[in-house]
């Protein structure tokens, strides 16, 4: 063990206020955040694509007042620039919600059109952490959970002309035990700034009355075919053989159309299809070879573009009998990195949809076939450019509960890994779970999560809970996701607290030699390096947080050094290996990019 490093990682003479430093990525740098301002103007769902739409991203009114007070009328504070959440340099605010206060966003919508037999759905792709939404002082709706998109139908209060839409925002951070992820109020080491509010794209679309509200795509490149389930709204059922009857000159049925497939093929509309397409020699998908189908839903005038990919994650045994994860049937080895998704001028925000793919292909360039996204569900533009650039996703789930207890649940699993290996997580208190209700509203999200993102192909493994944050009754956690998505394997509890189920066997390893543990499961290291290396003029914080102090001279074989050892143990069963981390972050100076991505370390 390196004891030495081990015992820096506690941070024991941290300052309390260390000084900081504002660093700005070039996107920003390039912006125009002029009045007509609209940043991230990309269509926010690649995936349910429709050609009748509008951002909402921009310059809103604001306002930040106690909680008592939200509901009476209010001059703003001034201007925020959507979606950057105001603690941001980027929003133009610069100001912490606290616990207890309300932030309030206004947005006027002049000259909106209201065609007849149309219906308008409001759309959010993110708001931390829970919300009302009022469209011309009419409630139409509130929602719960600061990471998962939602969206309200508001034809009834909607109007030709000018239209006005205010949101009423509450966050309590860590002080709460909501999902909150790596956001604090007090910032240091590897907890980051908290922030508030819109976060992702506000949208809104024109749909007719009946119209495609949900798809679910199957692959099945074994069967050469994809299984589609679509829901509709409000779309009576057809008797068989109608499909030709029409309602207002509109053919009631449903036509699927597949790239490289000549037939259109016809079913009765009816509230839920569920049916096999078939996808002659699959052209199948990987990180070598991101290949994509284009795919068009026409319901009777709802007509929708989206894709999917021919591949199948799993686990199975190579020829000498061991333990392996597999792609489209094969043994893989997944060379990850770990991706939190921070920005220095904008946290968790990206600066501009550039920025999100600049990540990607860079770790791409660096090696890596897959990013696990860290506590952060992200934008559904992040997961469609790993798509087709070809980047395998592990993705986390958002931890929540009561303050992390960082001896139990950080340090002492990391210097001493049997303290993590046979504590049960059904002691609530211990775990700081004991709101029966927080369990219950995290079972739900986690479902939400996974039905949120399963039709991306690049999602290879689900991840319920990290070093115990949060963590309980992981056992059953796991059955509730593998119902919900019996496709991908699990990972039921990275680095430690494993409670033996899931798919992998998931170990945390910075300060010890690395090996393959013995494990009838998959073993995988998801996470390990973490190697420090400050570039002080690309630096946020006087203070330093990571594992094994390099100088930049010294960064590159080091790091060379931590791949060949990975590498190395994927004859011993080696499935996985994650690397800490994209970039540095705040404190942590253990990227391959600087922070505001200006400087790379290799």
């Amino acid at each position: 063990m390196r004891l030495k490093d081990a015992i820096a990682s506690l941070q024991l003479g941290r300052k309390k206020k260390p000084e900081l430093k504002a660093l700005c990525t070039i996107w920003s740098e390039q912006a125009d955040d002029g009045p007509l301002a609209v940043p991230l103007p990309e269509y926010p769902r690649p995936q349910m694509k429709r050609a009748d739409w509008t951002c909402l991203n921009g310059w809103w009114e604001y306002g930040i007042c106690l909680a008592g007070e939200a509901g009476k009328a209010a001059e703003p504070d001034g201007s925020i620039l959507v979606p950057f959440s105001p603690e941001t340099e980027r929003s133009g605010v610069k100001r912490t919600l606290q616990p207890g206060e309300t932030l309030w966003y206004r947005k006027t919508i002049e000259d909106l059109q209201m065609p007849e037999g149309k219906r308008l759905i409001l759309h959010f792709g993110a708001v931390d952490e829970r919300c009302a939404v009022f469209w011309n002082g009419h409630k139409v709706g509130s929602h719960r959970n600061g990471y998962l998109a939602f969206s309200f139908d508001v034809t009834e209060f909607a109007v030709p002309g000018r239209n006005e839409l205010k949101v009423l925002v509450r966050d309590d951070t860590d002080e709460g035990n909501e999902c909150r992820g790596k956001q604090t109020l007090n910032p240091g080491g590897m907890f980051y700034h908290a922030q508030s509010g819109i976060w992702q794209t506000v949208w809104m679309e024109m749909v007719p009355e009946i119209y495609l509200e949900h798809m679910r795509i199957t692959p099945f490149p074994e069967e050469e075919a994809i299984e589609l389930a679509l829901r509709l709204t409000e779309a009576a059922d057809v008797r068989k053989g109608d499909a030709e009857e029409t309602v207002k000159g509109v053919r009631r049925e449903i036509r699927i159309t597949v790239q490289g497939d000549e037939n259109i093929y016809t079913y009765p509309m009816s509230a839920r299809l569920k049916v096999r397409i078939p996808v002659k020699n699959p052209r199948l998908w990987s990180p070598e070879n991101p290949e994509l189908y284009d795919l068009r839903i026409e319901a009777g005038e709802d007509v929708v573009e989206s894709y999917f990919a021919m591949r199948s994650f799993g686990v199975g045994n190579d020829e000498k009998g061991k333990a392996r994860l597999l792609l489209n049937g094969e043994p893989y080895f997944f060379n990850g990195i770990l991706d939190q998704g921070y920005w220095p001028e904008s946290l968790m925000t990206p600066p501009s949809d550039e920025a999100l793919v600049y990540d990607i292909e860079q770790m791409k360039k660096f090696g890596f076939n897959m990013l696990r996204k860290h506590v952060k569900i992200e934008s559904a533009r992040f997961y469609y450019h790993c798509d087709r650039i070809g980047m395998v996703v592990w993705q986390d789930m958002i931890n929540g509960g009561g303050p992390v207890q960082s001896l139990l649940e950080t340090y002492l699993p990391t210097i001493l890994p049997a303290a993590g290996r046979h504590l049960r997580d059904n002691h609530y208190k211990l775990f700081v779970r004991e709101d029966e209700k927080a369990r219950k509203r995290f079972e739900r999200d986690i479902v939400r999560m996974v039905h949120q993102l399963y039709n991306y192909p690049c999602i290879g493994l689900w991840v319920p809970f990290n070093e115990g944050w949060g963590q309980f009754d992981a056992l059953r956690i796991e059955q509730l996701v593998r119902k919900a998505d019996p496709t991908r394997p699990i990972d039921h509890a990275s680095g430690w607290f494993d409670q033996g189920g899931g798919d992998v066997r998931s170990v945390h390893n910075y300060f010890r030699p690395l090996v393959v543990e013995k494990d009838e499961r998959a073993f995988v290291i998801s996470e390990y390096g973490g190697i420090n290396c400050q570039i002080p003029d690309h630096s946020m914080s006087s203070e330093v947080y990571g594992y094994h102090q390099t100088t930049a001279e010294e960064f590159p074989q080091a790091f060379a050094q931590a791949m060949e050892q990975i590498h190395a143990l994927v004859d011993d069963g080696l499935c996985a290996a994650v690397y800490t981390q994209v970039s540095d972050i705040e404190e942590e100076t253990n990227g391959l990019l600087t922070y505001d991505r200006k400087a790379g370390k290799l």
